[in-house]
């Protein structure tokens, strides 16, 4: 399988198995990432980042300070974000932190069901160390799969533009 399609793949699978959507930050420099894939809900996204809720977000905290994963419900949440991001659809979920290759990267699963189970998290730990580890390579990865990287960043990060410039 190429590079392209890996990722495409892998992404799916995590759509799937977070149906309230989640967002991935790879490779953060000061607070930027190199590559940035969310897939929650519009109006939570905007609310968010109108209310900047990043500063005080429970997950993006503990997934900066820790490797591994922790299921929300786990997590201290003196700002009450997380009851915010409930009224959104973002009941349950997982934190999940990766530093490999002197980089860090950090994402958050979501559902409105149920707690994700142990095996759903395994999975989604190991395809979002696998999406590390091929994004870590990014300087080894050919300039269409790089560029299609970029491509598949803005388009899952901007729903609207799913379909578009494919």
């Amino acid at each position: 399988m190429g590079e392209t399609a890996e990722i495409q793949s892998i992404l799916h699978r995590m759509e799937q198995a977070s149906p309230s959507g989640f967002a991935i930050a790879f490779h953060i420099v000061h607070v930027t990432p190199s590559y940035l894939f969310q897939t929650y809900d519009p109006v939570w996204l905007e609310y968010y980042s109108a209310n900047g809720l990043v500063m005080q977000d429970p997950v993006v905290a503990w997934s900066y300070s820790n490797n591994g994963q922790v299921r929300w419900s786990e997590l201290d949440d003196p700002a009450n974000v997380m009851s915010k991001a409930a009224e959104h659809g973002l009941v349950y979920g997982i934190a999940m932190g990766n530093e490999a290759g002197d980089s860090r990267s950090v994402a958050g699963f979501a559902r409105a069901d149920r707690e994700f189970s142990d095996d759903e998290i395994a999975r989604l730990a190991g395809e979002f160390g696998r999406l590390h580890d091929i994004t870590l390579e990014a300087g080894t990865l050919s300039a269409k799969a790089h560029d299609e990287l970029k491509r598949m960043s803005i388009q899952f990060t901007h729903p609207a533009r799913r379909g578009k410039d494919s």
